[in-house]
């Protein structure tokens, strides 16, 4: 027996509700750039320079206690947030130390780094630096503009393979999409602030390159059905196309999830951002796969006859039989 989670000749109407998926799209993406400008993202140790401290402890971890050992030191803007996972044992207590990049371009130096630590063992004997990660704020600008540049090249290039295998409606219907996944996973960022480092981006390219996978085997169908179905409505076409597609999507969007569900409850708290990520990008690259890409093409329409019309020929006679 073959395992079907969806049913098979499913006739969906995937633009009965176009004005709710399209439309509450489109308000979403203009919230996510409105948020993006007001509020700004929370930007990781990546992007604005300087140094971040994992420290761990066998007993319960005070920051107000830690704050006023590390203050002292006049080290200026100073971060401190505890860690919670499920998966740290009963006696393991992390926390995030994230200091502001010093004069010059350099972050906290060595030397800085052994006070610190030493200030907070004063407080807590039992804490020991895990990890340290330190960025000067020139190279942080230069991860931002690289990153930037890596994000759209990526989508221009899709743009451009879509383009030369398809039409251009489809395209741009694709670029739509991606700017869609990206603009809601950003706007999503900004409204809960969470870090926004070189692992986000990472995740950004994945939701990219996941998201056109699917979109591009809906357009295949697609393509197939138009040449197939020379009279029928393209509206029809396009909604043939995607039930014909939505087993693959769902089987391929259900296993995907359940690895990332895993790696997102036991996965620890070093990488659940990115999981995170690219748990969210693959529910809406799936969502704009079926609800945006498609949507784009009916409004721009498409070439339904690729058959080569043969052109007249001039001349006064052209017409008349021999």
């Amino acid at each position: 027996m073959r395992l079907r989670l969806v049913p098979d000749n499913t006739k969906i109407n995937f633009f009965a509700a176009a004005k709710i998926t399209f439309g509450g799209s489109v308000v979403l993406l203009i919230l996510s750039v409105v948020l993006f400008f007001a509020e700004g993202l929370n930007y990781g140790i990546d992007f604005r320079g300087g140094t971040t401290i994992r420290a761990e402890t066998s007993q319960v971890v005070d920051v107000g206690v830690y704050r006023g050992a590390i203050s002292p030191l006049d080290l200026g803007d100073v971060a401190i947030t505890q860690v919670f996972d499920p998966t740290f044992a009963a006696d393991q207590h992390v926390t995030s130390i994230r200091i502001q990049a010093q004069s010059g371009d350099e972050a906290i130096s060595t030397a800085m780094i052994e006070k610190v630590e030493a200030a907070l063992q004063a407080v807590d004997p039992a804490v020991k630096f895990t990890q340290v990660e330190s960025v000067g704020p020139k190279v942080s600008g230069e991860l931002i503009l690289t990153a930037i540049l890596a994000v759209t090249g990526a989508v221009g290039a899709i743009m451009v393979y879509i383009w030369l295998r398809f039409e251009w409606q489809f395209a741009l219907g694709a670029v739509v999409s991606l700017v869609h996944d990206v603009g809601l996973t950003i706007g999503l960022w900004a409204l809960f602030q969470l870090k926004f480092d070189l692992t986000t981006i990472a995740a950004l390219l994945t939701i990219v390159g996941y998201s056109i996978n699917d979109t591009v085997v809906v357009f295949d169908r697609a393509r197939e059905n138009l040449i197939k179905y020379k009279v029928m409505p393209l509206i029809d076409v396009l909604n043939l196309s995607a039930n014909e597609t939505l087993s693959r999507t769902v089987m391929t969007s259900g296993t995907t999830l359940i690895s990332l569900i895993a790696l997102l409850v036991l996965g620890g708290d070093v990488i659940r951002g990115f999981v995170f990520a690219i748990t969210w990008g693959i529910v809406v690259g799936t969502y704009s796969s079926i609800y945006i890409a498609k949507n784009v093409v009916l409004m721009l329409g498409v070439k339904r006859d690729w058959t080569k019309t043969k052109k007249p020929q001039s001349g006064k006679f052209a017409d008349i039989d021999a």
